[in-house]
């Protein structure tokens, strides 16, 4: 893994930005629900690449070009890391609960952990490793819980959702050049106007399979602008600074804003367990977010 990623200091600022993708993103997932009770699901992804491409496109050091021979590796990450998990997500939720579908996104560093180990050759430590299974112990203890009652999840809307996971781990590994290259607001306005041309042959036709809905409205504002454009910006800006695996620690607590989030808007009840669950994911995420010792070795050749 890169140098950043393990022994870069995780302090307040890398915490903050920490909170606040958990709490955009752990809304997101009543966003989705509020939306899809009024629209079909392909407006979705539209509209959150929509309003996340306006939200950024007020910010005038975001509107730079890019150059031609980077097209291709945007065009991609437009269509893995939005076009595709945006759809899938609308997709899960028409049969699993917005808090289910915010615990399982939980999970996503531990899918991170190994798509990073593939990119960069190189095994996480046992204590990177530990420390990620650790969140996803509470995930699991989360999810186990609403799903046994055979009401709030389904197995085809899980599977939903893991793909998506897959498209982000691998969708970060891929973004870093380009990040590095460009910085987090040009890249995340280029990628989500990929991401729009993608949406846009099946968002504009399923317009006329959807209710107008002022609340709805509203909240696929509020995923857009918040959701794809502040909170990728946000994420994207955590990722250089502390790493592919250590950027992930805001997502173990959207489990924990979504299932909050779920049970006050969408009347989803809360287990005890489920608390215990949330307490194991902050504990993972503490964990996680401790840089890694590096020992350096005396490369001279010796004779």
């Amino acid at each position: 893994m890169n140098v950043a990623d393990t022994n870069a200091h995780f302090g307040s600022e890398e915490w903050a930005m920490s909170v606040a993708i958990a709490l955009i993103w752990g809304a997101s997932f009543l966003f989705i629900a509020i939306a899809i009770d009024f629209v079909a699901t392909p407006v979705v992804p539209m509209a959150r690449v929509f309003f996340g491409s306006l939200a950024l496109l007020v910010i005038p050091s975001a509107r730079k070009h890019i150059d031609r021979c980077d097209y291709r590796r945007v065009a991609f990450l437009g269509l893995i890391w939005m076009a595709i998990p945006f759809t899938l997500y609308p997709m899960a939720e028409r049969s699993v609960s917005s808090a289910v579908t915010g615990m399982l996104n939980g999970g996503l560093p531990v899918v991170t952990v190994v798509v990073t180990a593939v990119f960069v050759r190189q095994r996480p430590s046992a204590k990177r490793i530990l420390a990620v299974l650790i969140g996803f112990l509470g995930i699991a203890v989360i999810s186990l819980t609403s799903i046994s009652d055979g009401a709030s999840a389904s197995l085809h809307g899980i599977i939903y959702l893991l793909i998506a996971l897959l498209c982000y781990a691998i969708a970060v590994n891929v973004a870093q050049p380009i990040q590095a290259k460009y910085g987090s607001l040009t890249t995340m306005l280029w990628i989500e106007a990929f991401a729009l041309l993608w949406t846009l042959p099946f968002g504009v036709p399923a317009l006329w399979r959807s209710e107008f809905n002022f609340g709805a409205l509203c909240a696929l504002i509020a995923l857009g602008a918040l959701g794809t454009g502040l909170a990728f910006v946000v994420y994207g800006t955590l990722l250089n600074r502390a790493g592919t695996v250590r950027g992930m620690v805001g997502t173990f607590f959207t489990p924990v804003v979504a299932t909050i989030l779920g049970a006050l808007f969408r009347d989803e009840e809360i287990h005890l367990t489920a608390i215990i669950g949330m307490l194991i994911v902050i504990y993972g995420a503490i964990l996680t977010s401790r840089p890694e010792r590096v020992t350096f070795v005396d490369a001279t050749p010796t004779r």
